[in-house]
């Protein structure tokens, strides 16, 4: 049978073959992609040759920029030794070793045992099974049930999707499944009453968390993920206090807590992990994406002694550890993800992160604070966001249906920054973490061009009242 012929340039050929994800599909095929063709430190550059700074480092993920040699050499020479072997059945190689020792030696709290799987939803939902796995091994046959947090997220497997808690991830997937629980988000902004202090809305929410709990039974409740800071969510910094009085919540009633450090990790708050500045101590760490600066897929879930090894127990009357990826640990994305932490380490770069980071969220402030469209700027280390509102007063977003903040990203993207929107209206900033002050500059000015176009969109189209 001959294969029909392609359409002539590459928009075409994308719409006509390929099946994008987070993406409304039909809008998609009217209006055609933006084609990356390539990258050069923290800037990608269309099919047409213009630059873009990303400030969301591609999906908060590409760490050390777009062009980092050293990366391509450590995956070549990888290629070349051994480009290929799993790791089940007891089979191991040197680079999956090497990058286990490595996470160990810098993990937040004593960790046992490193198991790779290819992407944070795979982590996640291999951290899940875990749970119900280590469960099932102590007997306590009912205690399944995993709390989220709403507009937490966590994946898009029918497990991890369930565990997020976002609108968009649920709706029309029959998700999410039995068994799945969401908690109030930690947004101090918008949730805290009148008078409320920080700390006063830390204790509310973990006295909702723990009245959850009594409500479900405690001897049904396993475990409970959270993000240091939530990512896709809004880029929501939890409010002081916050995760002492959550772990002591969960500590009372034999709840495990899993930090999904899938965003936060490897030095995007200002330590190396989110769990440190926010003062996490998990019985499980997931983490992905600048663990190799995404140059290949491959993620890690770090579990403490007490899981491991309940764990390695069950699977020995077993007979067997059932789970696992073909590619769990692969020799080259391992040693891309090795390459990765050794240039972390050597060019300081957490050093460099607590310069531009303060320089990012100094800038954010100071510029757009002020704004009347602004309602919030908030964050940490190379992490923010700055919300738009249709009034600072009361702190009310626009309508869901006008896209406030999609339609600022396109004015971005028109003036060289390709920007991400959030719930909420928010707009995304975690660039490379190789981003200079000058460049985060340059964003910013993008961004304030942006806010112009957009409050003279506004008065025309007599939505709102500004300035």
């Amino acid at each position: 049978m001959t294969p029909p012929a392609r359409p002539n340039s590459t928009a075409a050929r994308d719409v006509a073959s390929v099946f994008h994800p987070y993406t409304d599909v039909r809008a998609h095929e009217a209006n055609g992609p933006t084609i990356i063709s390539r990258g050069q430190g923290v800037y990608v550059h269309d099919e047409a040759g213009k630059p873009y700074i990303d400030v969301v480092a591609g999906l908060w993920c590409a760490s050390l920029g777009f062009s980092n040699e050293r990366l391509v050499k450590a995956a070549e020479a990888q290629m070349r030794a051994l480009p290929f072997y799993h790791s089940f059945a007891s089979k191991t190689h040197n680079r999956m070793i090497e990058l286990a020792e490595m996470l160990l030696e810098r993990a937040p709290v004593p960790m046992s045992k490193v198991f790779f799987a290819n992407s944070g939803s795979e982590a996640n939902d291999s951290a899940i099974k875990m749970i119900w796995y280590y469960n099932n091994a102590r007997g306590l046959h009912q205690k399944k049930k995993l709390i989220g947090r709403i507009k937490g997220y966590h994946g898009v497997t029918v497990a991890s999707a369930s565990l997020t808690g976002l609108p968009y991830n649920h709706r029309s997937f029959d998700l999410p499944l039995p068994g799945f629980l969401h908690t109030m988000t930690p947004h101090f902004y918008h949730g805290a009453l009148p008078g409320e202090t920080e700390e006063d809305f830390a204790t509310r929410c973990a006295t909702e968390l723990e009245t959850m709990i009594l409500a479900e039974g405690p001897e049904t409740i396993a475990a409970m993920f959270a993000e240091p800071v939530m990512g896709a969510g809004g880029v929501i910094v939890p409010p002081t206090g916050y995760f002492p009085k959550i772990q002591a919540v969960l500590q009372k009633y034999d709840i495990l807590l899993v930090a999904d450090e899938v965003i936060c990790g490897f030095g995007r708050t200002g330590n190396y992990w989110g769990s440190q500045t926010f003062g996490v101590e998990p019985d499980i760490l997931t983490c992905a994406k600048a663990l190799s600066s995404a140059y290949l897929p491959i993620s890690a879930v770090m579990v403490n002694d007490k899981v491991f090894q309940v764990i390695a127990d069950e699977s020995h009357a077993i007979g067997t550890f059932g789970h696992g990826y073909t590619y769990s640990g692969h020799p080259v994305a391992a040693a891309v993800a090795v390459e990765t932490l050794k240039i972390y380490d050597e060019t300081h770069i957490l050093d460099h992160v607590a310069v531009v980071g303060a320089h990012m969220q100094a800038e954010l402030r100071r510029r757009f604070t002020d704004h009347p469209l602004v309602g919030e700027v908030r964050g940490v280390g190379l992490i923010a966001a700055m919300e738009l509102v249709e009034d600072k007063a009361t702190h009310r977003n626009f309508d869901f249906g006008r896209k406030i903040a999609a339609r600022t990203t396109k004015i971005m993207e028109a003036n060289g920054v390709i920007g991400r929107p959030l719930p909420g209206d928010g707009l995304a900033f975690s660039p490379p973490l190789i981003i200079t002050t000058a460049e985060i500059d340059t964003v910013l000015d993008g961004v304030a061009k942006a806010l112009e176009t957009l409050t003279m969109e506004l008065r025309q189209e007599g939505l709102k009242r500004v300035g």
